[in-house]
């Protein structure tokens, strides 16, 4: 056993050098800026926008019920953005390249915000109907109906189950653990078994009990923590110039202790970035797709938000909590960064510093775990859509929960990071492939906006094939307004 393991982690290895070298990075940069470039930079240009489509009522569905919000289908996918790549992760990016990689993080969400609103308009022009009578949709399905190409969903799809279902949801419930183990000395185990039940008690509820929770965790736990963190920058007002310079010099070598760790502070920044915010990785749009509103532009406009508000604020605010603390050593193992950022917020706030990172943890983790399903389900769905296979997955899944909380973390970082890449490579290369139809998406939104009107989308409207759309027509959205 001992061998094979060795075996994996040495492919493991081989394949994140290969793929987390130039190359992806190559690739989100060039993709991220063609389609920022492409767009006028929307992530700017209808910032304003973000906010307004935010509080949209959703639609009623022919069954008279309400479908997911546009807010819900935001804390869906925040939901499984913040988690602990923002506690953990964002620790772990700057131990190891330095307060530099805070701005490389926030390099790639701005670019990668302009890619969020690409895949999410694209998750909302081609979603289904599920059984329980709302939408579903997401990379597997606009590769299918919007490229032809059936193996690369199928692909896609496999990746994205295994990556969610299982290897993420392993590694939020081992930073849970880890968290508790550290702050009350709880075992393992224990933790483990607790979250695998409360994990239960929602996954066997359907979508909309997950959009519902999330929908509760999601702005209570972002607001303790920011409220948290801004009283510690009023306590220390006099480091707030210190720190923002440090990391800038620190971004580009600028200071004699980081001179060699550009490279190192773009790798980690970029890496732990894209784990956080998921823009381009595929993910967000089975979240967006989610969602009943009047036109695709909407949910892309809001998951765009999405990427800053993770980055720009969430991982800016543990950020903040990490380079206040003196004793911080760079360039050292940092396998378990919930560690760095408990004691961190403990020199800070004495014992209770570790504790309230243990809550915050706990809140971020789980609403991942739920996330993390949803999107796992939804794919699983797309490949085999049967009630056993959903139970059996259902089961595997509160099963890894329990095995996270106690297995090895080094390799499941790894083996994680492996898969999000393969992920980000497919579906940025179907999203290029049908970047022209999102194009002419965007302009109908434009344009009715220039006209002062409530922008609606009808697929009549637009000169794109409206092969494998289903549910944009006229006549099937005139029946929804009936029932509203």
């Amino acid at each position: 056993m001992e061998g094979f393991t060795s075996m994996f982690e040495n492919i493991i290895g081989v394949m994140n050098d290969l793929l987390w070298g130039d190359f992806l990075i190559g690739i989100l940069i060039v993709a991220g800026l063609y389609f920022s470039l492409s767009s006028r930079f929307v992530q700017i240009r209808w910032f304003k926008q973000m906010f307004t489509v935010l509080r949209d009522k959703p639609e009623t569905l022919p069954d008279g019920t309400k479908g997911i919000s546009a807010f819900k289908a935001f804390t869906i996918s925040a939901a499984s953005r913040v988690g602990t790549g923002n506690v953990a992760g964002v620790a772990t990016a700057i131990v190891l390249g330095g307060p530099g990689a805070v701005f490389w993080m926030w390099v790639i969400a701005f670019i990668g915000a302009g890619t969020a609103f690409f895949e999410s308009t694209l998750g909302q022009l081609y979603k289904v109907k599920d059984r329980e009578g709302g939408y579903r949709g997401g990379p597997a399905y606009y590769m299918e109906k919007g490229l032809n190409q059936k193996w690369l969903a199928v692909f896609f799809a496999i990746l994205i189950t295994l990556t969610f279902g299982f290897a993420f949801n392993g590694l939020q419930a081992n930073t849970i653990a880890a968290a508790y183990n550290g702050a009350f000395g709880i075992d393992r185990s224990i933790i483990g078994i607790i979250l695998a039940i409360f994990t239960a008690l929602v996954i066997f509820g359907g979508a909309k009990r997950i959009a519902n929770v999330t929908g509760y965790i999601v702005p209570i736990m972002a607001a303790i923590y920011l409220a948290v963190v801004f009283v510690l920058l009023i306590i220390n007002y006099d480091m707030i110039l210190p720190m923002i310079g440090q990391i800038f010099a620190s971004a580009f070598g600028l200071q004699e202790a980081f001179a060699g760790a550009v490279g190192a502070a773009i790798l980690n920044g970029f890496q732990r970035g894209l784990f956080s915010n998921e823009a381009g990785m595929g993910s967000v749009p089975n979240a967006a797709a989610s969602a009943a509103v009047s036109h695709p532009v909407k949910q892309g406009l809001i998951q765009s938000f999405g990427v800053y508000f993770d980055t720009m604020i969430v991982c800016t605010a543990t950020a903040v909590i990490i380079l206040m603390y003196s004793d911080l050593s760079f360039g050292e193992d940092a396998t378990q960064g919930i560690e760095v950022t408990q004691a961190a917020m403990s020199a800070q706030m004495g014992d209770f510093g570790a504790i309230f990172i243990a809550i915050v943890i706990l809140l971020f983790a789980y609403s991942s775990i739920l996330g993390n399903y949803f999107y796992g389900q939804s794919n699983l769905n797309f490949i085999k859509e049967h009630p056993v296979v959903l139970f059996v997955f259902k089961m595997l899944v509160i099963g890894m929960v329990y095995i996270g909380a106690v297995m090895d973390i080094t390799l499941a970082w790894n083996t994680a990071d492996v898969f999000m890449a393969l992920m980000a490579v497919t579906n940025i290369v179907a999203i290029i492939g049908l970047s022209g139809t999102v194009f002419k998406v965007s302009k109908d939104y434009a344009d009715q906006l220039k006209a002062g009107r409530q922008p609606v989308f009808y697929i009549d409207d637009v000169d794109i094939d409206r092969n494998g759309i289903a549910e944009w027509d006229r006549d099937r959205y005139d029946e929804r307004k009936e029932n509203d």
